[in-house]
């Protein structure tokens, strides 16, 4: 495969903002994986692999969301948890 000095346009978004937010806010192990698939995008766009960049943004962002989602997730069950035993501690 023979690299391009000058890759034509410019390269997709890596979606660094929404692996870095959903590895501090809500998934870690899921927000490393992004953080990791977000640095390769410029890396590999620059050596002329664009369909490889175009498929570690998308995993990027894949994982990100799915990291937020875990999160929201566990959010709800924690509340949920919360308001139980709060009823149930409450019949005291």
């Amino acid at each position: 495969m023979e690299t391009q000095n000058n890759p034509a346009g410019s390269p997709p978004d890596n979606n660094l903002v929404w692996a870095i937010l959903c590895t501090v806010l809500c998934c870690l192990p899921l927000g490393i994986v992004a953080i990791i698939k977000s640095t390769k995008v410029k890396e590999l766009w620059l050596q002329g692999d664009h369909a490889g960049a175009q498929k570690a943004a998308d995993d990027a962002k894949k994982y990100s969301m799915w990291g937020a989602g875990i999160g929201l997730i566990i959010v709800v069950l924690y509340i949920i948890l919360v308001v139980v035993l709060g009823v149930a501690g409450g019949g005291y």
